[in-house]
């Protein structure tokens, strides 16, 4: 299936999204995507068809920052905007309260914010790769995720501005092989390397790491909503995480059962798979998907 592109102005940026011819038939609910880091919408590509086959219009922005959606003036990359992000796009296209969201790497905890800060806009949630309920921050304490997750303190350093642009983005060759070893990210690594070869655009992706961990921009206005990301999760939930992850350790994902309130959620954790569960075994992780969002 061929995706479609368009753009739509929500909470004062500009965004660029995919999304399937289906996109303008407001009788099917929206399933808004959110990506992470390092990739794009396009690694959604072999579930959007799925949601379309079982009713659903699915879209999938480039967040804040990854071209072609503009880099914020105002500077603001803390999760607490991205899920501001996220539900404004739910407005902006027409979501109601059928709709449902679906979150990897950094959009899982945009999707924990937005879910957390207006309920009434989404109908059931998933979540893939980043623990729910502020798992991450205890996650932390752990010498092997510190290990892991060394990438991030170096993010807060200037020699990271340096670095991460050499030799066509080969840093990011490096953390696609380090966690997903096996798969061949070619061709994800050629839509990144287009988001992001811009200084502009690889500042602003760094920009979410310094204003998790280091000195980046953090809007007092949303203390609220970013507090809400940690909390736990009123809809049905689904999280799935890759059993080889090289980013972040599976034996963490049993850990987001303390955000569940629902008993129909449920936590998966997908053999055979690394980081980029969707990527490399599709037809698994879109099954598990979409049988949870028919339920």
């Amino acid at each position: 299936m061929s995706l479609l592109s368009s753009t739509v102005n929500a909470n004062e940026v500009s965004f660029t999204y995919l999304h399937t011819p289906e996109m303008e038939d407001r009788s099917r609910p929206l399933a808004l995507c959110l990506h992470g880091f390092p990739d794009t919408p396009h690694t959604f590509r072999h579930l959007m068809p799925e949601l379309v086959a079982v009713g659903y219009r699915p879209v999938a922005a480039f967040q804040r920052g990854y071209a072609p959606t503009h880099v914020p003036v105002d500077g603001r990359f803390q999760t607490a905007v991205l899920g501001v992000d996220a539900n404004a796009l739910h407005h902006e296209l027409g979501g109601d309260e059928r709709a449902v969201i679906i979150g990897h790497d950094w959009g899982a905890p945009a999707t924990y914010c937005a879910v957390n800060a207006e309920p009434q806009r989404w109908s059931r949630v998933v979540g893939m790769a980043v623990p729910p309920g502020g798992i991450i921050a205890q996650a932390m304490l752990n010498p092997q995720q510190v290990k892991r997750s060394w990438y991030m303190f170096f993010f807060q350093h200037f020699l990271s501005d340096m670095v991460v642009p050499l030799n066509d983005l080969a840093f990011m060759d490096m953390l696609w092989a380090d966690w997903s070893p096996g798969y061949d990210a070619t061709e994800d690594l050629a839509h990144l390397k287009t988001a992001l070869k811009e200084p502009a655009n690889l500042s602003a992706a760094l920009g979410y790491y310094r204003a998790a961990l280091g000195d980046g921009l953090k809007d007092p206005a949303l203390d609220g909503v970013q507090a809400g990301g940690g909390q736990p999760i009123a809809q049905p939930t689904l999280y799935l995480h890759g059993a080889h992850d090289g980013c972040i350790g599976a034996e963490f994902a049993a850990g987001a059962s303390a955000a569940f309130t629902t008993p129909d959620s449920r936590i998966e954790v997908v053999p055979q798979t690394g980081h980029f569960l969707h990527l490399e075994r599709p037809e698994v992780v879109n099954r598990l998907i979409v049988d949870f969002l028919s339920e």
